[in-house]
């Protein structure tokens, strides 16, 4: 039976005469993209640092009408053009269905954000905006606070959510509160499409998980991906692991 997303896959369309010498086809991640099918409320893309994936996701999120830098669809503000012509060469295979929500969120931009929020909601006092976000500023929070008011408070269900490295500012017990939300969500009929490094967020039961190599895009099992392996190495013997690295 087939799952009732609200988006289903992405398909790589080639590039045209003027995009073709665009740095963004030189990445692994889009060399070898020809289509790739999403099975899962929760899906990761993973890999080195470099092979795109904050690229893609960034680049699906824009196709889909999100900001470059962030937000939601009604968020047009842009402090730099700085996102690639991928979205334009990408076809998403869409479900039946439409979110009632959605949000992008990079880490890498979320500053700009917050101010955009403030902004909203010192240009209408008529509209309690920021009571969307938790009542105050994310300004006024830690920047890990702050993600976690974004998702605890923002995130409303029947939603699309696309999360580029959303550990970035959050310590392990708070990425253990992130999976708790994300399920809650993905009860509420959510989706989310997630790029990160994290072997505590990839272990999601259920999450299907693309590794995005030198090589190639291959779907992998948990337990055989990169991150898992090499942190279980470590915790199971760090002494171990020190020794040969400081040598």
């Amino acid at each position: 039976m087939e799952l009732d997303l609200y988006v289903r896959g992405i398909r790589l369309k080639p590039p045209d005469q003027v995009d073709r010498d665009d740095y963004v086809f030189s990445l692994p991640v889009v060399r070898y993209l020809k289509e790739l099918r999403f099975e899962s409320p929760v899906t990761f893309f993973v890999g080195e640092n470099g092979t795109g994936k904050s690229t893609l996701l960034e680049a699906m999120a824009v196709n889909y009408g999100f900001n470059p830098e962030g937000g939601t669809r009604n968020f047009n503000f842009a402090s730099r053009e700085s996102h690639s012509v991928l979205h334009r060469h990408l076809t998403l295979i869409k479900g039946v269905r439409q979110p009632r929500d959605g949000f992008f969120l990079r880490a890498e931009s979320f500053y700009n954000v917050a101010s955009e929020v403030d902004r909203l909601d010192a240009e209408d006092q008529t509209r309690p905006f920021l009571a969307n976000y938790g009542g105050k500023s994310l300004h006024s929070q830690s920047h890990g606070e702050s993600f976690m008011s974004l998702t605890l408070n923002r995130f409303g269900g029947n939603g699309l959510y696309i999360l580029d490295e959303p550990e970035a500012a959050l310590s392990p017990s708070r990425q253990f509160t992130l999976i708790a939300r994300i399920t809650e969500l993905v009860k509420l009929k959510s989706q989310f499409i997630i790029a990160t490094h994290s072997p505590i967020l990839m272990a999601y039961p259920g999450a299907v998980i693309y590794v995005l190599a030198e090589d190639g895009i291959r779907l992998t099992p948990y337990e055989e991906t990169e991150h898992y392996r090499l942190t279980k190495q470590f915790l199971d013997n760090p002494r171990r692991m020190l020794d040969i690295l400081c040598e």
